[in-house]
């Protein structure tokens, strides 16, 4: 016997936004920022972003919440020398739109998202709290400005059990 959990739909569409698709169906979202580092990108987010390898980014890792139950892990990286300041406002407060809109971004768009599976590393396993044994969903994603510009490129983890992903013009 098994207890089956109470599955999440998580839409992906231009305009992804966790707490406004977890206030949408009656639950409590939640977040907790892990690390905010400047760091050098690894080759796949520089070409993600259209940087330079090695060129330096914001990272920001944060565990989603829904109820108080974990979700998903993001590691969001932005680009250090567009934002700069992103640090010190996530540090103050941890939404993403209202940091890029502080820096000059009121509205991005996502312009692409892949879409994979795989077994957890031990430790994404722990702060999904599910089973190893369990896959995780991974999507990659771009988010652009009105230009058409890289604001974000995002490696985001969710617990299978949990969330599944929905794709469509809902």
């Amino acid at each position: 016997s098994f207890v089956a959990e109470d599955v999440l739909d998580y839409p992906l569409g231009p305009r992804s936004r966790f707490s406004e698709i977890i206030h949408k169906q009656g639950r409590e979202p939640a977040g907790r920022l892990l690390r905010l580092a400047e760091v050098s990108a690894e080759p796949r987010i520089a070409e993600l972003l259209g940087l330079r390898r090695g060129a330096k980014v914001v990272l920001a890792e944060r565990l989603a919440m829904a109820d108080g139950r974990p979700v998903a892990l993001g590691a969001h990286h932005f680009p250090a020398a567009r934002f700069g300041r992103i640090a010190a406002l996530l540090r103050a407060d941890p939404s993403i739109t209202k940091a890029l809109a502080a820096c000059g971004v009121p509205d991005y768009r996502r312009q692409v998202t892949r879409i994979t599976a795989r077994m957890p590393t031990g430790e994404e396993a722990a702060m999904l709290a599910q089973s190893r044994a369990r896959p995780v969903l991974v999507s990659e994603a771009v988010n652009v400005d009105s230009e058409r510009r890289p604001v974000d490129a995002t490696l985001t983890r969710y617990a299978a059990g949990r969330a599944q992903l929905v794709v469509g013009e809902g």
